[in-house]
């Protein structure tokens, strides 16, 4: 059964103490902390989402997975490693250099926490398949990266597909994660495709029943 990591992107600063509670009671696996610095992407949200990641760390057994959508991946990582997260995921278009990818691969690992590289929907495969004995994850984004509510891009599930059999034929132990317009229609695509953890946003934090809408996911 895959896993579902709960994303606060859309979540109103007024109403996130609540809806953090709702997810958990949900039986969500995770909290998804989308961080957008204004630079790799438009949307500026730092500020909310440290609150939001500290808020967590403070009344919440779940762990956090942090999306990180930034331009300056190093100063991130030190800043949200110290919240001693499960999971943090950058961007390979931000690192293109990969002395500089592999030493940020490195510092996340010599922490504890789990490493993952995510490709925006433009990017191939081909640009990770070195990294990937290094790493715990790749975050196939299924939308266009620094926006809530979309709707998922079909070809990007061929993607998945595509890494899925990748892995396999060279049997490497990692974990697919998708992001960006998953629910109870789209799930069943991305698990069949490969994907095993699932980044839920708007189709949860929307939902009058979270058990319900995450029971439909899984």
């Amino acid at each position: 059964m895959a896993e579902i990591s709960a994303s606060l992107l859309s979540v109103e600063k007024e109403n996130a103490i609540r809806t953090m509670y709702n997810l958990e009671a949900g039986k969500v696996d995770y909290f998804h902390i989308d961080v957008m610095d204004g630079k790799f992407v438009e949307k500026n949200n730092l500020e909310t989402m440290k609150d939001y990641a500290l808020t967590i760390s403070h009344i919440s057994n779940l762990g956090l997975d942090v999306h990180l959508m930034v331009n300056n991946i190093e100063e991130l990582v030190d800043e949200y490693l110290a919240l001693e997260p499960k999971i943090i995921t950058f961007h390979i278009e931000a690192s293109k250099m990969e002395e500089e990818t592999k030493k940020i691969i490195n510092e996340i690992k010599k922490n504890g926490t789990r490493v993952g590289i995510a490709i925006s929907p433009e990017t191939s495969i081909d640009e990770i398949k070195k990294y990937l004995e290094y790493i715990h994850l790749v975050l196939v984004m299924t939308v266009i990266p620094g926006k809530g509510c979309q709707k998922l891009i079909p070809e990007t599930i061929e993607k998945v597909k595509e890494l899925k059999e990748y892995i396999e034929e060279n049997n490497i132990d990692i974990d697919i994660e998708v992001d960006g317009g998953i629910n109870d229609q789209t799930s069943s695509k991305v698990k069949d495709a490969g994907a095993n953890l699932l980044v839920v946003g708007s189709y949860l934090t929307s939902s009058d029943n979270i058990p319900e809408a995450v029971k439909k996911v899984k």
